[in-house]
C-alpha cells in the first residue's frame, strides 16, 4: 500500500474533543498504520482513499476517542463465568431455582459451577451452603460470588478438595467454620479459594482462549478500545500473544501482573523485568498489589472494625513488607495500582506512595494508582491530590450492589456515617484528582456506557429507586474524560492518544448520538455505531452498511 492511502476514511462524522467537550470544526478523519494520519471535510478526505481503503459514511454519527476500561480482568473473568450465571438472582428463592434448573442438566459427577452471586440474596440467612437447601446435595459445586474474592462450595466439593476444618493462610484468607469448627462452605480470599479450586476440574488453554476472544468481541461492541488488565496470572500473557497473532485481540490491553504477600527482592526485580514486554496491542505495564479484600466479605480494613467486628486487617500480614515493595517498584519507575477498598487500607497505601516519594525523589514521575476507594474520610481526599494518585473508581459496584436507604449488606457492615461516604467520585474530582472509571469485570458488566451512566446518575438498574449519594454524581463530561483523557493518562500514553488529533491513535467509538447530551437513564441504550481498534474496525452496526 502506498504510504499516503489510509486505511480508514470516516466521513460525515461529528468527533467530540473530551477535552472540552465540544465538536471539532472537521466532519472526517482518515487514518493509516494505526494513527490518525488527516482531518478535514469530506470531500478533501474522501478524496485520500484508495481502492483497498476501508470507507464508513458516519451520517452524523459522533465520534470520541476510544473507551477504555480503567479496571477489568480478560481472561480470569472468561474462566470465572463459566457456568450458571446467578448475577440477575434477587433473592435465595431465585438462586435455587437457578441452581435446580442447572443440576438438571448436569451430567452425573460433573461439577457445578455458578457466578455472580450477590451476598444480599441471603437476606437474614447466613451465607453458607446450608442456606442453599438440599438443591446441591451431593453435587460438586463451586460458585463465584460477587466480589470475585470469595466462593461457596458446596459439601461434595468440600469433600473432595479434603477441607474438613480451619487452615492458616499466609494471606489475610479463611475457610469460615462454625462454632463446630465445620466449613461451612464460604471461602473467602484467593489462597482459601484455590484449596477447592485445586479439586475442580480447569477449562483448557484453548477453551479460556476461545472464551476469552469471545469476550473481548463484546466488549469491542459495547465501545470499548482499550482496558486496563489488572492480572496476568497463569496462561493470561501466553493467550493475549496467542490472540494478537491469531487477530483476535480485539482491545487495546495494559496488563499489570500481581504482587502477592511475600513477594521477595528477587521477585520484585521479575516483575520490574517483565515492563514493557508484549505485543503491538498489549503490553506489560505497572504491578497490581492487594492492600485488602472486601467490606462485603468482612475481609476489607477499616480504621475501626463493621458493625460485624470484622474487616480489621490488612490483606499483607505485615503491611510494611507490602511499603517496602511499593518503594523497589517506585525507584524503578514502575507503577503500581493497589486494591484499598477500606479507610485504613486507603490511608496506608497513600502513606507508602508518600514514602515512596520521599526515599526516590528520582521517580517523582512514577503514577501511582488506588483501585476501588469505596469509602474514605476528608482528609483521604485531599491527599489523593496532595500525592498525585490516581482514583481508579467503579461506580456500578455502588449502584447495583449497595442502596440508598442503607439497608444492604455492604451499607449495614460499614453503619451510616461510613456508609454515607460510599464511592466519592465527585469529592476527589472536585479534589483536583483523576478520576479513572471502569467495570471491574466480570465483578460487573462491562458495557462502558452503563458505568458511565451509573457514574452520572448513581441509580441500579431499577431507575425508579433512588439514588445512593446523588452529590457524588459526575457530570456527562466528567463521565467521558474518565473512560478515555484519565485512563490515557494513567497509562502514560495522553501524547499520542486519548484525543482525535493527527498522530494520536486511531482507536475510536462512534455512538448514533451525542454521549453528553442523552439523558443520563437513557445513556445506556445508546448505540454503538462502531468501534475501531489501530484503524481497524472491530465493531460495526449494521445500520452503517
Amino acid at each position: 500500500m502506498h504510504l499516503d492511502q489510509p486505511d480508514l476514511v470516516l466521513l460525515s462524522a461529528r468527533l467530540l474533543d473530551p477535552a472540552t467537550g465540544t465538536l471539532l470544526p472537521q466532519t472526517a478523519l482518515a487514518a493509516a498504520h494505526g494513527v490518525i494520519v488527516a482531518l478535514g471535510d469530506d470531500r478533501e478526505v474522501r478524496a485520500l482513499a484508495g481502492p483497498a481503503t476501508t470507507v464508513v459514511d458516519l451520517r452524523g454519527a459522533v465520534v470520541t476517542p476510544g473507551l477504555v476500561d480503567g479496571h477489568l480482568h480478560p481472561v480470569s473473568g472468561a474462566e470465572r463465568t463459566r457456568g450458571v450465571d446467578l448475577s440477575g438472582c434477587t433473592d435465595l428463592a431465585d438462586v435455587r431455582a437457578a441452581l435446580a434448573d442447572a443440576v438438571r442438566e448436569l451430567a452425573p459427577g460433573a461439577w457445578l459451577r455458578g457466578w455472580g452471586l450477590d451476598p444480599n440474596t441471603f437476606g437474614d440467612e447466613p451465607v453458607a451452603a446450608a442456606s442453599l437447601g438440599p438443591v446441591l446435595d451431593g453435587v460438586p459445586t463451586l460458585l463465584d460470588l460477587f466480589d470475585g474474592h470469595s466462593q461457596l462450595a458446596s459439601a461434595r466439593a468440600l469433600e473432595l478438595a479434603g477441607v474438613d476444618g480451619p487452615r492458616s493462610f499466609e494471606q489475610a484468607a479463611e475457610i469460615v467454620c462454625d462454632a463446630d469448627g465445620r466449613p461451612t462452605g464460604l471461602l473467602l480470599e484467593d489462597a482459601a479459594c484455590e484449596v477447592v479450586e485445586a479439586a475442580a476440574p480447569k477449562a483448557t488453554l484453548d477453551e479460556v482462549r476461545d472464551a476469552t476472544a469471545e469476550v473481548l468481541r463484546r466488549m469491542a461492541a459495547s465501545g470499548l478500545t482499550g482496558g486496563h488488565a489488572m492480572d496476568a496470572g497463569g496462561d493470561s500473557l501466553a493467550i493475549y500473544a496467542a490472540l494478537e497473532e491469531r487477530g483476535e485481540l480485539a482491545v487495546r490491553l495494559r496488563v499489570a501482573p500481581i504482587a502477592q504477600p511475600g513477594t521477595d527482592e528477587p521477585a520484585v526485580s521479575s516483575l520490574i523485568a517483565q515492563q514493557g514486554t508484549g505485543g503491538a496491542l498489549w503490553q506489560v505495564a505497572g504491578v497490581k498489589l492487594f492492600m485488602d479484600g472486601t467490606i462485603d466479605n468482612g475481609t476489607a480494613w477499616l480504621e475501626q472494625p463493621d458493625c460485624d467486628g470484622q474487616s480489621t486487617h490488612a490483606f499483607w500480614p505485615d503491611p510494611e513488607a507490602y511499603t517496602r515493595v511499593v518503594a523497589q517498584l517506585h525507584a524503578a519507575g514502575v507503577p503500581t495500582n493497589t486494591h484499598a477498598i477500606g479507610d485504613a487500607a486507603v490511608r496506608h497505601v497513600l502513606d507508602s506512595v508518600a514514602k515512596a516519594r520521599a526515599a526516590h525523589p528520582e521517580g517523582g514521575a512514577v503514577r501511582h494508582r488506588v483501585e476501588h476507594i469505596e469509602t474514605v474520610p476528608d482528609d483521604t481526599v485531599a491527599r489523593f491530590a496532595e500525592l498525585g494518585v490516581t482514583a481508579s473508581m467503579q461506580p456500578t459496584h455502588c449502584c447495583e450492589y449497595t442502596r440508598a436507604d442503607h439497608t444492604d449488606n455492604w451499607s449495614r457492615r460499614l453503619g451510616e456515617e461510613r456508609a454515607a461516604r460510599a464511592f466519592r467520585c465527585r469529592d476527589l474530582w472536585d479534589a483536583g484528582v483523576r478520576v479513572v472509571l471502569g467495570s471491574d469485570w466480570p465483578i460487573a458488566p462491562f458495557p462502558p456506557l452503563g458505568v458511565m451512566a451509573g457514574a452520572r446518575h448513581r441509580r441500579p438498574g431499577d431507575l425508579s429507586l433512588p439514588p445512593h449519594g446523588p452529590e457524588q454524581a459526575l457530570t456527562p463530561l466528567q463521565a467521558l474524560q474518565g473512560y478515555t483523557l484519565h485512563p490515557i493518562w494513567a497509562a502514560g500514553d495522553e501524547h499520542h492518544a486519548g484525543r482525535i488529533a493527527l498522530g494520536h491513535r486511531a482507536d475510536l467509538t462512534a455512538f448514533a448520538h451525542n454521549p453528553l447530551t442523552v439523558p443520563d437513564t437513557d445513556l445506556v441504550s445508546l448505540p454503538v455505531l462502531l468501534t475501531v481498534l489501530a484503524g481497524r474496525p472491530t465493531h460495526r452496526d449494521g445500520s452503517l452498511g
